[in-house]
């Protein structure tokens, strides 16, 4: 993995000091921004709560894309879900289709899954049961090791908060464009606040190299969720993700007061 290795470098008593002070995403109200930020983005919409019952094919090469964060039939993580949730609620009406979601997995196909898995997942989000595995699911996979990453790379929430949103969009494979690699390429021009370097130099570096990878892909090359929002908070300096926000992500206008 080279320059985007996950392993922390020792630190010296100075950024180690950094690194202490680095607050929370996962703080409640900051976790809460967090959520309408990236529902702003994946929904259109700040009401993040919405989205448990979302579903549809965005033609992204993804198959499905469903729930609060973009949960896919093509990439795993939606399989995942419907594992976890077939654990804790044997025989719901999800279950049927994990030989498909097995199958489909790594593909765009809807193979074993049309006409009726969008309305059942529909139907699914009105069990407490699967709404509450889809925030556990976010959490393991996106945004605990974002938090974490972020918070070993001396981040502030806005960091933090951009390393997440990285991750929803991009995941944290092993491809060019995946999480772990756009945060190579920040760290071959500028070090985080952990390594001695300046936060907001650091940022600057991280977005350039996530609106690279957004652009190597055509269902993502709009990158106003990073030119008009994380981007207008950065230049605020508002490294700490402080309301009031106002931001846009394609073209609408959001705020939290």
């Amino acid at each position: 993995m080279g320059a985007s290795t996950l392993t922390v470098p020792l630190l010296t008593s100075e950024a180690a000091a950094v690194c202490a002070k680095a607050t929370g995403l996962d703080d409640p109200a900051k976790k809460e921004i967090a959520m309408q930020l990236v529902s702003s983005a994946e929904n259109s919409s700040l009401d993040w709560k919405a989205q448990y019952k979302y579903i549809e094919d965005i033609g992204d090469g993804r198959g499905y894309t469903a729930g609060i964060i973009g949960f896919c039939s093509g990439t795993g993580d939606m399989l995942d879900l419907v594992e976890l949730y077939a654990d804790r609620r044997p025989g719901n009406v999800l279950a049927r289709y994990l030989p498909a979601l097995r199958e489909v997995d790594g593909t765009d196909s809807h193979a074993g899954l049309d006409p009726d898995f969008p309305r059942d997942w529909r139907r699914a989000a009105q069990d407490s049961a699967f709404r509450q595995a889809q925030n556990d699911e976010r959490d393991r996979v996106y945004f605990d090791p974002a938090v974490r990453r972020g918070k070993a790379d001396g981040l502030r929430t806005l960091g933090q908060f951009a390393y997440y949103d990285a991750i929803v969009m991009h995941g944290d494979g092993t491809d060019p464009t995946s999480f772990r690699n756009i945060r190579g390429r920040a760290l071959n021009r500028a070090r985080p606040p952990a390594q001695g370097g300046d936060e907001v130099a650091y940022l600057d570096a991280f977005l350039d190299a996530r609106v690279w990878a957004m652009k190597q892909e055509e269902a993502h090359s709009d990158t106003s969720r990073v030119d008009t929002a994380q981007r207008v908070f950065l230049r605020a300096g508002n490294l700490d993700l402080d309301p009031p926000l106002d931001w846009k992500v394609y073209g609408d206008s959001y705020h939290i007061g």
